[in-house]
């Protein structure tokens, strides 16, 4: 799993109180495709692969939200996915154990997401700023 150490610095700035499902998910999240990329973006971290796929919303509350970009395109059904919004569908997590309970369907997702780009195509590795 590759990670940024600006995404650390982020975690040790922020210190959200969902810290551990946060990493939880990121670490499924990045573990699902050698593709996927993480970084800080709009002061929150977030994830990509031929664009943006996901972010963590609200981070201070107890649960971990990540809202998936453009899920609307995302093929297929997921049980857990929500939302009706033209674009964005969002994932919500309660406690690390609920994350690894999920692992499946969100690789899954991830799997989904990078079916719908060529596989020589994705993220440039993320820019020191």
């Amino acid at each position: 799993m590759k990670t940024s150490a600006e995404v650390e610095r982020w975690f040790k700035e922020k210190k959200p109180p969902n810290e551990a499902t946060i990493r939880q998910v990121r670490e499924i999240i990045l573990g699902a495709d050698r593709r996927m990329t993480e970084c800080v973006k709009y002061g929150t971290l977030a994830f990509g692969y031929d664009g943006d796929f996901a972010t963590f919303v609200q981070v201070s509350d107890k649960q971990a939200s990540v809202m998936f970009n453009r899920g609307a395109r995302i093929p297929g059904t997921f049980p857990h996915l929500e939302g009706s919004h033209p674009s964005a569908r969002f994932m919500r997590f309660a406690d690390p154990g609920e994350a690894k309970a999920r692992a499946a369907e969100l690789k899954k997702i991830i799997a989904a997401w990078g079916s719908l780009t060529p596989a020589e195509r994705g993220a440039k590795p993320t820019k020191k700023r």
